[in-house]
C-alpha cells in the first residue's frame, strides 16, 4: 500500500495498519534471530562429556615397563589439575561431518573415530562447534589427558587405560585386525572413558617437548616444540597398528599439518 492510498484513509485505520505491519516485521525478525536447533549428533556429543574431578598425580613413566617404551616420558613430576570435562569417546566421523559437512577419513563409518585430520583442521572444527553450540570445547592438555587416562582420582595404576591387559580396553595390533573400530566397544577405564588406549592416537593442546621436574598446576605445555621445523604437538594413547605403543605413558607427536589414518582426537571443556 503506497503513501497516497494511506493519505485517503481515516487516521485510526492508518494507525492500525501501521501497527499490524510493525508487528509482522518484529515477528519475522524474531523468527530470523531464533537459533537453529542443534543436530541430534551434536546434542549426543554434548551429553557424552564426562566430568573429571580435579586432583593431583605423578605424571610420566612410573614403572620399568612404562620407562622401557621411551618417548621422552621422564622424569616424573607432580601435577595438580582443576576439574574439567572430557569426551567419553573419540570424536566420530558422524560428529565431524555434522560440523564440517565432510568426512576425510580413510576408514569410513559414522561411529568410527574420525582420522586423516590435522591439528590445524581440528582447531577449525572446534571453532565451528563452539559457534554452533555457544560452548567452549577445546583439546585436552597433555596433563589432563594422562590424568584421565590413568583413571583420575579413581586410578588403579593400570598399564593401559583401564586394565593391565591391552585386549580388555584397547583396539591395537592383531587384536584390532590393524584397523580402527567403532568407538566404545571395549571396556572403559575407571572414569567411564573409552579407547584412551588404542584405536587412534589422540591430539593434545600442548606443544611437544621434554618434561621438567618442577611441580605444576594446570599446565598448558611448553612455549616451544622440538623435533620439527614447524609446530609439533603431543599425541597420546597409541593406535590400532601397534600393541606396544598403547600404554598410558606412551608419548608421541605430530606436526601441525600432519595427518594419517591413525590420528584423531577427543574433546575437552
Amino acid at each position: 500500500m503506497n503513501s497516497r492510498t494511506l493519505s485517503r484513509l481515516p487516521f485510526f485505520v492508518v494507525t492500525a495498519l501501521l501497527f499490524l505491519a510493525s508487528c509482522g516485521q518484529r515477528k519475522n525478525q524474531a523468527q530470523a534471530e531464533q537459533p537453529k536447533p542443534l543436530d541430534p549428533v551434536i546434542q549426543q556429543l554434548i551429553s557424552n562429556m564426562v566430568t573429571i574431578e580435579g586432583g593431583s598425580f605423578m605424571m610420566g613413566a612410573r614403572t620399568f615397563e612404562e620407562k622401557s617404551i621411551g618417548g621422552n616420558n621422564e622424569p616424573l613430576h607432580y601435577v595438580t589439575l582443576s576439574t574439567f570435562l572430557l569426551g567419553r569417546y573419540e570424536v566420530t566421523q558422524a560428529e565431524w561431518a555434522a560440523v564440517m559437512e565432510s568426512n576425510p577419513s580413510y576408514h569410513q563409518g559414522d561411529m568410527l573415530p574420525v582420522e586423516r585430520v590435522t591439528h590445524r583442521q581440528v582447531l577449525e572444527f572446534i571453532d565451528r562447534l563452539n559457534e554452533m553450540t555457544g560452548m567452549q570445547f577445546r583439546l585436552p592438555t597433555e596433563a589432563e589427558w594422562e590424568f584421565a587416562a590413568r583413571g583420575g582420582n579413581k586410578s588403579m595404576g593400570y598399564l593401559y587405560a583401564g586394565s593391565n591387559r591391552a585386549e580388555d580396553v584397547a583396539w591395537c595390533g592383531s587384536d584390532a585386525d590393524y584397523q580402527p573400530h567403532i568407538v566404545g566397544t571395549k571396556q572403559p577405564n575407571e572414569l567411564g572413558l573409552y579407547d584412551m588406549s588404542g584405536n587412534v592416537r589422540e591430539m593434545c593442546h600442548d606443544l611437544y617437548n621434554y618434561y621438567t621436574t618442577e611441580n605444576q598446576t594446570d599446565p598448558h605445555g611448553p612455549t616451544m616444540s622440538i623435533g620439527a621445523l614447524t609446530k609439533n604437538y603431543v599425541t597420546r594413547g597409541g593406535n590400532y597398528m601397534n600393541a606396544s605403543n598403547c600404554r598410558v605413558a606412551i608419548r608421541t607427536h605430530s606436526e601441525i599439518d600432519f595427518f594419517d589414518e591413525m590420528l584423531g582426537f577427543r574433546l575437552a571443556m
